[in-house]
């Protein structure tokens, strides 16, 4: 019913054609027990989700991505009930016809909190935070050790180097201008990140995105979307905070961290903004604000600082 998707190009062919995609989940979906539900793919995702009715969600991931599917399934049964936001709970999880797997999970009430954020006032924006920053540190609390066969990297600090070693192409890749590439080297070489940090459970991606809100009291309801999840460095989750959550506002790194229970190097958390997997600073400049000093430290204050 899908075709196998192994590659790069096969992904962009297969996965955004909703009319090659969808067949698929409706027949999923009726092996699973629930023929004729009505199926309202996401607009957002890098992969195919599907509201199936109002109760499930149904999550589908091609062959090159089939370990994601691994990966967040037991990452979302780990997790289930542990946190102070409710995460989907999983009905069913396995692999579908030529390499692709699915997860079938429970539907989370709420609005996208990035889609909601313009309309909420300033004080519950600030409450917001506060709630966030308290639900990554219950994250982060968690013992990761059960989740060790399924989360990368195995070595944290082979992942750092591997990460280093490619960070000016990564950079250069996405169309950073030089002026900036010609800094990170050094910027880098004046940073210490911590040779055997505590290990802990990351969701790497901490955004507003990946967050729900009851629009009636502007209380969070939920987190979503652990494919991406690691185990490492708590630090490396501050990365999106900054990025995709208090974006450079005023106050709200320093609430976010004040909430969390720990302030952390600003210079440290734009280090491993640099050689986070999926950085790219020319979109970040894009949409935050940029300082007036044309140098990482400045960046380093502007996005990241708890003051």
């Amino acid at each position: 019913m899908l075709p196998e998707v192994n590659t790069e190009e096969e992904w962009d062919a297969v996965v955004p054609d909703d009319t090659v995609v969808r067949p698929g989940a409706e027949d999923l979906c009726a092996r699973l027990g629930l023929a004729g539900a009505p199926l309202t793919r996401y607009s957002a995702g890098s992969q195919p989700v599907y509201a199936v009715g109002a109760d499930h969600v149904l999550k589908l991931y091609p062959g090159v991505d089939a370990q994601d599917g691994v990966r967040e399934g037991h990452v979302l049964g780990h997790l289930a009930g542990r946190l102070p936001l409710r995460t989907p709970q999983v009905h069913a999880t396995g692999a579908y016809e030529h390499g692709w797997r699915y997860v079938l999970m429970s539907q989370l009430s709420g609005e996208d909190l990035a889609v909601a954020w313009p309309r909420i006032p300033v004080a519950d924006r600030e409450h917001l935070v506060t709630e966030a920053g308290e639900a990554l540190a219950a994250l982060h609390a968690l013992d990761p050790a059960p989740l060790a066969a399924y989360l990368g990297p195995g070595d944290w600090h082979d992942f750092l180097a591997r990460q280093r070693a490619g960070a000016v192409e990564r950079q250069r890749s996405r169309g950073l201008p030089e002026e900036w590439i010609a800094q990170i080297p050094a910027f880098l070489d004046t940073v210490e990140l911590p040779a055997d940090p505590r290990r802990v459970l990351l969701h790497t991606e901490f955004m507003r995105q990946h967050l729900l809100v009851d629009p009636r009291t502007w209380r969070l309801t939920g987190l979503l979307d652990f494919e991406p999840a690691m185990i490492g460095d708590p630090a490396y989750d501050l990365v999106a905070v900054g990025l995709f959550v208090t974006r450079g506002e005023p106050g709200l790194m320093a609430r976010f961290q004040k909430a969390y229970g720990r302030t952390f190097d600003p210079r440290q958390l734009l280090a491993y903004a640099l050689l986070h997997v999926y950085s790219n600073f020319t979109w970040y400049f894009r949409e935050l604000p940029v300082p007036d000093g044309q140098t990482w430290d400045s960046v380093a204050q502007a996005w990241f600082a708890a003051d």
